[in-house]
């Protein structure tokens, strides 16, 4: 029988390896409802990612200071980058006199958005469906994804009251897609469809950050916004035609696939469709690690997400199109990174019977301490463009590790309440995005490199401390206020 309470001295290896494995057929991958499922998802967090980094390329382009007609600009710290001249078309788009401060609350607005919806999203989404909640909110960050360029005409006010509203849009989304999780995923192959399901979220940062630059060199600013709200419209008539809430309700799901799924989920999700326990939630020290390590995390990643442009533009010099590029740079790594660490984090719990905890303490120190470490370094690089971008890139590559582990936790100790915790959580974790921008831009008024170091070194600071918290308090075991049976997957 599992135990409950403290994992750090119990056995939290996957009941699967322990006595009932002949009970559970496992269903292929290829073709599968649950793999389907996980691509879809991906494409949807493809363009929450689009829509939410986008403007940080477009900002560089939206300002009257970033001296578009000089190809050779010298208002960087480093020696600008030799650009071709840009295309001679109509321009129509506006530019903005938007002083540093600005430019840090419209870059930090969507937070404030994002952050009221976390919790209710959780909520909303276990009484009555993630499905159409996750598609509802996406659908209405895209249009206004598309009003955004007569906002920023109408005033900087203007644009900062769409970026809330597109916020509350996206913040349901994290939320209601791990109650869907929590119906979907086989407990051990958790870490596989989260990662391929959340890597749409760094695919995005990828993709957007490049092309977003290009569309403002070849056409202007304002087709970025409509050219991702138009890929958005795409994703949600496919979402509501293809995506189900449960392995019950898909209409094509094979038998096999849906007993699969159904019969290794049977001892991990309440039996209770009623109460919430929210006392033993928020008095829980497993939910509340996972709070200070998300917290921790985002606070270097939302710097990153955020900033990256401004500092490849006014530090490193680099052009309207060299800059979404080399911006992108750091996020192809953590792609990689963070599928490779799905892979071998169930490896390890499934053919290696490590413990659940240990995978996920590990995962989360090598992808939090990691990345504090490279940050800090990035910062003294001076002006060697090529060993700035490096320690950039690896930076925010290892961070793709703690996909792995403290990430993807609040299914390992409350599969049922998975997306309620992932809104408390992100709740706490949207906070960095809300203050972060403000206070770095605070900063870096002078744009200098000693400015900016101050601003890696606290973000690098917060990283650790949140790996510590986390190493010490966290837990892998399902708690038990999450079941009401005697015994728990445990995985």
């Amino acid at each position: 029988m599992e135990r409950y309470g403290s994992d750090t001295d119990g056995d939290d290896t996957p009941l699967l390896h322990r006595g009932h494995e002949d009970k559970v057929q496992k269903a292929p991958v290829c073709c599968s409802s649950r793999y389907g499922l996980a691509l879809l998802s991906s494409f949807g967090f493809f363009v929450v990612y689009s829509l939410r980094v986008n403007l940080s390329v477009a900002m560089v382009d939206m300002l009257n200071n970033t001296h578009q007609s000089s190809p050779n600009h010298s208002s960087s710290v480093c020696p600008a980058h030799a650009n071709p001249p840009r295309p001679k078309h109509n321009r129509v788009a506006g530019v903005y006199d938007w002083n540093s401060e600005t430019q840090g609350w419209i870059l930090g607005s969507f937070f404030y958005g994002y952050i009221l919806t976390q919790i209710l999203g959780g909520y909303l989404a276990g009484r009555y469906g993630p499905k159409w909640l996750m598609g509802i909110g996406i659908l209405g960050t895209v249009v206004f994804t598309l009003l955004t360029p007569v906002a920023a005409d109408l005033g900087a006010s203007y644009l900062i009251a769409v970026r809330v509203l597109e916020g509350i849009g996206e913040g349901v989304t994290f939320p209601a897609m791990y109650t869907m999780w929590a119906a979907w995923a086989p407990p051990l192959e958790r870490s596989r469809l989260l990662t391929i399901s959340y890597i749409g979220a760094q695919l995005g940062t990828v993709i957007s950050l490049p092309l977003s630059g290009q569309i403002c060199f070849y056409l202007d600013w304002t087709y970025v916004f409509y050219v991702f709200g138009a890929v958005g419209l795409v994703w949600f008539v496919l979402w509501a035609l293809l995506a189900f809430d449960s392995p019950n309700t898909h209409p094509r799901i094979s038998e096999q696939e849906r007993l699969y799924i159904t019969n290794s989920l049977k001892n991990e999700l309440s039996t209770s469709s009623g109460d919430i326990p929210w006392r033993a939630i928020v008095t829980s020290g497993a939910l509340w690690a996972i709070v200070v390590a998300h917290f921790s995390y985002n606070w270097t990643f939302y710097t990153l997400l955020t900033l990256l442009p401004t500092y490849m533009n006014d530090v490193l010099g680099f052009s309207i199109q060299q800059n979404g590029m080399l911006s992108a740079l750091p996020y192809i790594g953590c792609v990689v990174l963070a599928v490779l660490s799905g892979q071998l984090a169930d490896h390890l719990r499934e053919s290696c019977l490590y413990r659940t905890v240990i995978v996920r303490k590990s995962f989360s120190v090598v992808g939090m301490i990691g990345p504090a470490v490279f940050l800090v370094a990035a910062g003294y690089t001076g002006c060697n463009y090529t060993l700035a971008v490096t320690f950039l890139t690896i930076s925010s590559a290892l961070g793709g590790v703690s996909a792995s582990g403290f990430n993807i936790n609040h299914l390992d100790i409350a599969p049922s309440y998975a997306g309620i915790l992932l809104g408390i959580t992100n709740t706490f974790a949207t906070i960095p995005g809300m203050v972060g921008p403000v206070i770095a831009r605070a900063l870096t008024q002078q744009n200098t490199i000693e400015e900016w170091q101050t601003v890696f070194y606290i973000a690098a600071g917060i990283n650790v401390f949140g790996a510590a918290f986390y190493t010490l308090f966290g837990q892998g075991t399902v708690q038990p206020w999450a079941v009401r049976t005697s015994s728990s997957h445990g995985d």
